[in-house]
């Protein structure tokens, strides 16, 4: 699904008003009814005789603040409007329907300071819900002022239902993060297409519940700008992930290698194997150091291992990709770095596979700490490389703390993947997935039941065994992150969202594709 940030949402807009001739009012009543029907649908429908408080600003999203005013009152509503500055201060499409609700009797009130808006509280506090129309996409400075009293007062001392119109007032639409102070609405009713703030973390928690209006833009307006950030969805799914053929062996499902391992973290080894497996390897093995070949045996039943050449403190050695070459194993991708460990002789080989291989890689954790201060290793590659941190691991390899990689989540990710050509991979709450070409993926799936140790090796594990079945860099990355949530989330349906193991989780994989491949009975009834 197509995101927009707020620079080409308006470029659509303009492109509908101008190049198609649709009146802009046109798209403010159809923005402002479509809200109307959705807070009558998850509010109104369940409460008796409700009093309602719209706060509107002077632009644009107060227009559609005041449209909604307009359906309430020809529905019989208690609605009031409060204006924050001067009415005479409204302007365009917005003045016009001002003026329209001023004509049909609508109570509307100017808050033009702080005083005002103390006299005022009361009635605000005694509101069943609240609209928030003051600012709408549009912003990209931090609320100060009136505007942020109110969001304070909103947050903080009003306990009714918020509705936010097109965007929680003071959330920026293209990084999810609060310009100071944001709304947090418990439904945000936007229009068009969604934003690409409202896709991603902290905008998620801002958002509530998120409904997206169809207010009439042709599709002609939309493809007219090109958008490079998307959302996965099961759709998007649906249309990669391919049915197994039914003369498929194991010797055409893709052999996957894994270098991993090392004392006290065999674990994540066996966890990347694991998620090869389930998400339909036909074969996997895994390269270890020759002292932890023993344990390995023991903990992998269905995996392979091989043993290789170690350091003195037991980790793969600088040999041990020449005995991976040598062994004969016909493996079709490999996955570097679950538990490897960082011992020099160590990260001289994780640098000497990156310089020589020639299948793709999937890199984390031990593979990716190799790499800080030789991030420009990666230019020296022969194949396609996946780079798979999360947010900690990422602000090492850059030199950065951790907030400023979440701060700048999109554009370091896009500005990494498009310096160096590989496709990274930053897992966190709604993983980000950057190409080369530009493009953004945000990930849908997920949940709190995932934060436990391994869920990042078994991710790198299942990114391996779609490339080793045949799937390319992005479609293996794409299929892989939108799975391993769904996998979670199906878990946690089961079983609540405490006590989710990685173990557990990959062995959930299975149910997470057949519910993409498999046709719901709902969806078998339309047929």
């Amino acid at each position: 699904m197509r995101l927009a940030t707020a620079e080409q949402m308006r470029a659509i807009d303009a492109y509908a008003i101008k190049n198609i001739g649709i009146p802009s009012i046109v798209l403010m009543e159809n923005a402002g009814r479509g809200a109307f029907l959705l807070i009558k649908e998850y509010f109104l429908d369940y409460l008796d005789r409700p009093r309602i408080g719209i706060i509107c600003g002077r632009g644009n999203n107060g227009g559609d603040g005041l449209v909604v005013a307009r359906y309430l009152k020809n529905e019989g509503y208690c609605v009031r409007v409060f204006i924050l500055g001067e009415k005479a201060r409204v302007k365009a499409d917005a003045a016009t329907n001002l003026s329209i609700a001023e004509r049909m009797g609508i109570d509307i009130v100017e808050i033009k300071d702080e005083g005002d808006f103390e006299r005022e509280k009361d009635y605000l506090i005694s509101c069943d819900l609240i609209v928030d129309a003051i600012f709408g996409t549009g912003l990209s400075s931090e609320v100060r002022g009136l505007e942020g009293k109110v969001i304070s007062f909103l947050n903080d001392v009003y306990n009714g239902f918020i509705a936010s119109i097109d965007i929680p007032t003071g959330l920026s639409s293209d990084t999810g993060e609060p310009l100071g102070i944001a709304v947090e609405a418990d439904l945000t009713i936007t229009f068009g297409l969604e934003k690409v703030g409202q896709a991603v973390y902290p905008g998620v928690g801002y958002v509530g519940n998120l409904e997206i209006v169809d207010i009439g833009i042709p599709s002609k307006a939309i493809d007219s700008i090109s958008l490079n950030h998307h959302l996965i969805t099961d759709e998007e799914i649906k249309a990669v992930l391919r049915p197994r053929p039914g003369d498929l062996h194991k010797g055409r499902a893709g052999h996957v290698l894994v270098l991993a391992g090392s004392p006290g973290k065999t674990g994540a080894a066996t966890l990347t194997c694991l998620g090869a497996l389930r998400s339909g390897s036909g074969l996997v093995t895994l390269g270890i150091p020759t002292s932890l070949n023993p344990i390995l045996e023991v903990k992998l039943t269905e995996a392979m291992t091989l043993p290789l050449p170690e350091t003195p403190v037991k980790t793969l050695g600088i040999g041990a990709w020449e005995g991976a070459k040598k062994s004969g194993i016909n493996y079709k991708v490999i996955c570097l770095g679950p538990g490897l460990g960082t011992h020099p002789e160590t990260k001289e080989m994780v640098k000497k596979v990156i310089i020589e291989a020639d299948v793709p890689l999937v890199i984390d954790a031990d593979g990716i700490n190799a790499l800080v201060g030789n991030l420009d290793i990666l230019k020296e590659k022969k194949s396609q490389v996946i780079l798979t941190p999360h947010p900690g691991e990422a602000a090492r390899l850059f030199g950065i703390d951790t907030k400023g990689v979440l701060d700048e989540k999109i554009d370091l990710a896009r500005r990494i993947s498009t310096e160096y050509e590989i496709v990274f991979v930053l897992k966190m709450a709604r993983t980000i997935i950057a190409l080369p070409d530009g493009s953004i993926f945000i990930n849908s799936t997920g949940n709190p039941a995932m934060a436990t140790g391994g869920m990042g090796d078994v991710l790198t594990g299942i990114i391996g065994g779609f490339i080793g079945q045949g799937y390319g860099a992005k479609e293996a990355s794409i299929l892989a992150v939108f799975l391993h949530g769904l996998a979670g989330d199906i878990w946690v349906k089961e079983h609540g969202e405490i006590g989710m193991t990685a173990t557990d989780l990959a062995n959930y994989l299975p149910l997470a594709m057949k519910s993409v491949i498999q046709p719901s009975e709902d969806e078998i009834s339309e047929l």
